[in-house]
């Protein structure tokens, strides 16, 4: 390489930034690769931003060199281009004057490009809020970042095209640049968005590195907006379509149109939203010139990209692209407040459409009201089956009148009652709550009634009158912002809204207000509308008290006051941390005496109150023995015992009981860093026996550090007795936990009692029982009972739908006159059905305890779950729908033994052959039960009923009252 070439020319952009220039330039000059150049270019400032970067070249002669262009261009693209031209060096990377590069960007990216020969190299970009609390960073789409990797062509990662158009984070090749004349589009904003994808398209080699490389200084309290970020500008949205639209024809041109699918499922999930935000807070006319210019992108859109997205961002984009405001509006709502419920909804067939409009009459008809109607549909969402106290419902303000003199304001709204949840004859009550907003502190709130409610179809009408005058009373320094908020109740349930201020200048005005302090304070309060569209109430302070406070936050006592918060905030945290507990737990709590006849129960993880557990705690109240229960629970405690004492996992109490306790029982694990003490008793009952490799027979475990190996054993040590409903888990559960013999207890699992005892009555008496279950589902009587139970599947996030792997409403349609199907998902997964089902296919999942589910049920559909050798010890028929057995057992963690050879029923792979085997639970009855029998024999064997008696007799028998 030439050695009077640099390495690396950094071309630097500024306009009126005096302040920060210095700053990205010295990031430039101290990276770790030593022969860079700076290329500053001056957008023409009107403030001192030239004379600086010429004092820098004066003082670094050789390293910097300073350009002014003769006019402002307005934007970024023709400073950077003339950077291109003025720079001398192998490499180019652009910086812009707020931001800094990463100290070892230049040297990573010049090593990553000279070895891999790549015209283009990209880095991990970090988004830094410099005026955040605490400097909060959020990188920039890292998983393109997590490994090295070179591209031959952008069409092996659509995603680099579509997520990362930052030119900033990159370094090219300068040969590169200007053999394929690339150069930034000027008189345009987005002009990054049409450079990348020029430059990602014409590169013959991309080199993703893990590295971060640059440094996105984000001011979030700016006062001036980036040219990016003024979406109230109409123009703002017009040169974004025209830059996709450019970006289209470069794709197109290229030879790359299929990468436009995923371009166009990124611009309805992420570009058009960012405009759609704010649509609720523009007058008509920017609405409708905002309409007429995305309704023709829109139709370039391919309709496959619709479902690639969530149901409201296809919903608004289609809504848009039809002009449907009434209809529009309210689903900009939902966007925005992901939870609420914005529209009445409708129901046709069985399925629920987001609004009636469009899948109509003439309106629904052809391939348009087809896709109509597929966009609307929000079945999925479940809606329909949810409670209205479980709903979030748009509460749209309608009229809002101020009486200054008087100190009221009357307000009027209509809530939303989506499918008719708040019945025509409900009892209706409401009251308006006015809340200070403090960021973590429940500060004051004062209340108001509402006196009118009237029910109207699809919605709710309200009136109220609120005296803010006499009824709010605030501080007014530190409660300047109420939130307000309508608590509606229905027949004594109750569900919480927010006012929508959707219609731009209705909520206007001020009101007098007595402040508790003086009205030096403040003397009046004002309407504003939040960020998310609601209504919220701010008390100005006066200029002279903004002063005095000013004054003594930046004196002496101000630093002291603020110093003295910062220190116990951060003790607050620290005393919160889970370190903080842990250490809590062993040097305070576990030094306390063990409480005689203390037991703490949990049962997966604290999420149900259900399964051995359950029925280890139900058999000891049942003997009427002297103990103290503790349960723990995560998140709601219902559907717990209420004899028992409740704690909430990982708080305080929680790990004061288990470090008292002299028994723990579960059926999963306690929280792993927690070392149980000598004189505590652990009885893991385990929740199932395995089909799929558990523990040290996983590969994962295998691969994991001696280290992690060591301390993983160390947490299974814990357990004292470990439940044994047979061989197969000495074999399987035993072995891969690496337990000791002394420590297996072959009784069978507690839970499998009832199923054995069910199993005996209806042998003995020739009469199944179906209990008090059925009549609460409402099971008709002439309805055979199926249950489908699937295994746990993994689709990201904590809890996500499971999609069922046929079609409900053709197995409704099939078998509705002869069975009943309930569907239980596993309690990490939830399913949706669609009302087309009701009575014929019920969701079960919200019943924790599958137990009285098994027992109600006269044949069970599963595929790999454990419940399969629970079920078994009924003695009725088993149906394995495996249609994913290839993905599962040999892309998963692999199996203990082949389910196809094994099976005590028969295994089918798709829909058609369910159905075939279901249309005769007699028939499979007779068919399998030498195989039922064998298995039982093979998998139960130490299930006979008596689990949860032998326990008891074993451990606990000394608290029997006399």
């Amino acid at each position: 390489m030439n050695e009077d070439r640099p390495d690396i020319s950094v071309v630097v952009i500024v306009y009126n930034d005096e302040a920060r220039l210095d700053t990205a330039v010295r990031s430039a000059l101290e990276q770790t690769l030593r022969n860079v150049e700076v290329v500053i270019v001056d957008d023409r400032s009107t403030d001192r931003s030239y004379e600086v970067a010429r004092g820098l070249a004066t003082r670094h002669p050789g390293r910097v060199r300073a350009f002014r262009l003769d006019e402002n261009s307005g934007g970024c693209g023709a400073p950077r281009n003339r950077g291109i031209a003025e720079a001398r060096g192998t490499y180019v990377l652009f910086l812009d004057s707020d931001d800094v590069l990463e100290r070892n960007a230049c040297r990573n990216m010049l090593e990553a490009a000279e070895t891999t020969g790549a015209d283009l190299v990209s880095g991990l970009c970090v988004r830094v809020h410099v005026d955040s609390r605490g400097g909060k960073e959020v990188k920039w789409y890292p998983w393109l970042y997590t490994r090295t990797r070179t591209l031959e062509s952008i069409s092996e990662l659509p995603d680099l095209l579509v997520f990362d158009t930052l030119s900033t984070n990159k370094c090219y090749r300068r040969e590169f640049l200007v053999r394929e004349g690339l150069e930034f589009p000027v008189g345009i904003h987005y002009e990054d968005l049409l450079f990348s994808a020029q430059a990602y398209a014409a590169a013959r080699r991309i080199t993703l590195i893990p590295n971060r490389v640059y440094d996105w200084r984000v001011v979030d309290k700016a006062a001036a907006k980036s040219i990016s970020n003024r979406r109230a500008e109409i123009a703002n949205f017009a040169h974004r379509m025209e830059i996709h639209r450019r970006v289209d024809r470069l794709l197109a041109e290229r030879g790359l149109a299929e990468l436009k699918f995923f371009k166009d499922v990124k611009f309805l999930k992420h570009d058009l939203v960012l405009h759609l935000r704010d649509l609720p807070f523009r007058d008509a006319s920017y609405r409708e010139e905002f309409a007429a210019i995305a309704r023709g992108y829109l139709e370039s859109v391919d309709r496959a990209a619709f479902d690639e997205v969530e149901p409201i961002h296809a919903i608004c984009a289609y809504l848009l692209r039809e002009s449907d405001w009434d209809n529009l509006l309210p689903a900009v709502d939902t966007l925005t407040n992901r939870d609420k419920i914005s529209s009445p909804l409708v129901e046709r067939d069985g399925r629920v459409y987001w609004c009636a409009e469009h899948i109509d009459g003439s309106d629904g008809d052809g391939d348009e009201g087809v896709f109509a109607r597929h966009v609307l549909d929000v079945t999925g969402l479940g809606h329909h089956a949810k409670p209205v106290e479980k709903m979030f419902l748009r509460n749209v303000l309608t009229g809002y009148e101020e009486d200054e003199r008087a100190g009221t304001v009357r307000l009027a709204g209509r809530i939303t009652n989506p499918l008719g949840v708040v019945p025509a004859g409900a009892r209706l009550t409401g009251e308006l709550e006015f809340g200070a907003r403090r960021k973590g502190v429940r500060f004051q709130t004062f209340r108001f009634p509402v006196r009118t409610l009237r029910h109207e179809g699809e919605f709710i009408a309200w009136e109220a009158s609120v005296d803010l005058a006499r009824g709010v009373r605030p501080l007014g320094v530190v409660d300047a912002v109420w939130d307000v908020r309508l608590r509606l109740g229905v027949d004594g349930v109750r569900t919480t809204t927010r006012l929508t201020a959707s219609e731009p200048g209705l909520a206007v005005g001020r009101s007098p207000v007595r402040p508790r302090l003086t009205r030096l304070v403040a003397d009046h309060i004002e309407p504003e509308v939040s960020a998310r569209g609601h209504l919220a109430f701010r008390v100005p302070t006066r200029e002279k008290v903004d002063a005095l406070v000013g004054r003594g936050v930046r004196g002496a006592p101000g630093r002291l006051a603020k110093s003295g918060y910062r220190k116990a905030k951060g003790v607050r945290r620290k005393l919160t941390s889970g370190a903080t507990k842990i250490r809590v737990y062993h040097e305070v709590f576990s030094r306390l005496p063990l409480k005689k006849g203390l037991v703490v129960f949990e049962s997966h993880l604290g999420r149900q109150y259900s399964d051995s557990p359950k029925a280890l705690y139900e058999e000891m109240r049942r003997q009427g023995l002297d103990f103290d229960a503790v349960w723990s629970y995560t998140g709601r405690p219902e559907g717990f015992p209420p004899d028992a004492t409740l704690v909430r996992r990982w708080s305080l109490p929680y790990l004061k009981a288990l470090a008292r306790a002299e028994f723990w029982v579960d059926n999963q694990s306690y929280p792993l860093k927690l070392t149980k003490r000598p004189g505590t008793t652990y009885i893991q009952t385990w929740h199932g026996s395995a089909l799929k490799r558990m523990g040290f027979d996983e590969a994962e475990w295998k691969l994991r550090t001696r280290g992690a190996q060591e301390e993983q054993q160390r947490v299974l040590d814990r357990f004292d007795r470990f439940l044994i409903r047979s061989e197969h888990d000495v074999r399987t559960l035993a072995r891969a936990f690496r337990l000791k013999e002394r420590t297996l207890l072959r009784v069978g699992y507690p839970r499998n009692d009832a199923l054995v005892a069910a199993r005996r009555r209806e042998e003995a008496t020739g009469v199944r029982e179906r209990g008090p279950l059925a009549a609460e589902l409402g099971i008709p009587d002439d309805r055979a009972v199926l249950l489908y139970a699937p295994t746990f599947r993994q689709q990201g996030g904590k809890q996500r739908r499971f999609e069922l792997p046929f079609d409900v409403e053709r197995f409704a349609d099939a078998f509705g006159d002869r069975y009943v199907l309930l569907v239980r998902s596993h309690y990490l997964n939830h399913v949706v059905l669609p009302p087309s089902v009701r009575g014929r296919v019920l969701d079960v999942s919200a019943h924790h305890d599958v137990t009285p589910l098994l027992a109600l049920a006269d044949g069970l559909i599963t595929d790999y779950s454990s419940v399969m050798f629970d079920y078994a010890l009924l003695g009725r028929p088993l149906f394995f729908f495996a249609y994913d057995y290839e993905e599962y057992v040999h892309e998963g963690r692999g199996t203990y033994f082949d389910l196809l050879e094994r099976a005590p029923g028969p295994v089918v792979r798709t829909e058609e052959e369910l159905y075939v085997a279901l249309a005769s639970l007699d028939e499979q009855v007779v068919k399998y039960r030498e195989a039922r029998e064998g298995f039982v024999a093979e998998f139960g064997e130490y299930d006979t009923g008596t689990a949860a008696r032998s326990i008891v007799d074993q451990f606990f028998s000394q608290w029997r009252r006399a």
